[in-house]
């Protein structure tokens, strides 16, 4: 099944019709209490947020094609919170000068029948998971770190167990088309993580 790289950022009020910018990297689970303090240092003076939700992935099969992908999230945190769709478009990787990969990003409210509401559409559920993380701040930049957790039973999210022995994270802006000087920020913010932490422009087609 095609897909592209999960991307996990916590369910957040308003709606979003934005270009993402967006960079991604790993961690090991025993290097993270080093990242989480690195990140103290480098971003605003504020606590980081801490979420955890449980995201369905909805395909809609066409005739040819790929299917047509949504994202639907809800906060295991604040059970009455509205869920969230999340539409993201196909990556812009080809610009070389480009610091980030550039995609579409439509962010909107939904109530708690989304889930019904897609499959009445025609979308059926193709996988789920559970991301428990924090979310720290650098002016227009948001950080996720995050565990990505698999769903052993369907809908079951008291029964997980983690993906991998590491950490998500994920740098990301989000802007109006043709705002390309933030991947050069991003690029900046990028390079204070390192050796810890390597960030980049991942091209989903090298993961298919």
């Amino acid at each position: 099944m095609e897909a592209p790289p999960v991307t996990v950022m916590p369910v957040t009020g308003g709606a979003i019709n934005m270009m993402e910018y967006l960079l991604q990297g790993s961690v090991l689970d025993q290097a993270l209490e080093s990242l989480l303090h690195r990140l103290r240092g480098l971003c605003d003076n504020m606590e980081p947020e801490s979420f955890a939700d449980h995201e369905l992935v909805f395909l809609l099969k066409g005739q040819q094609g790929n299917p047509f992908m949504l994202r639907a999230r809800r906060s295991l945190l604040h059970p009455t919170a509205p869920w969230h769709l999340r539409y993201l478009g196909q990556p812009e990787v080809g610009d070389k000068s480009r610091h980030a990969l550039v995609r579409n990003c439509v962010d909107v409210a939904a109530s708690h029948s989304l889930p019904e509401f897609l499959n009445e559409m025609g979308f059926r559920m193709d996988h789920e998971f559970v991301a428990k993380g924090q979310v720290f701040r650098k002016g227009a930049m948001k950080v996720v770190v995050s565990k990505l957790l698999r769903v052993l039973a369907s809908g079951n999210t008291e029964n997980t167990e983690p993906l991998s022995l590491s950490y998500l994270v994920e740098l990301s802006v989000l802007a109006p088309a043709g705002q390309d000087t933030v991947s050069e920020d991003m690029r900046s913010f990028a390079e204070q993580l390192k050796p810890l932490l390597h960030l980049e422009k991942i091209d989903p087609k090298r993961l298919m």
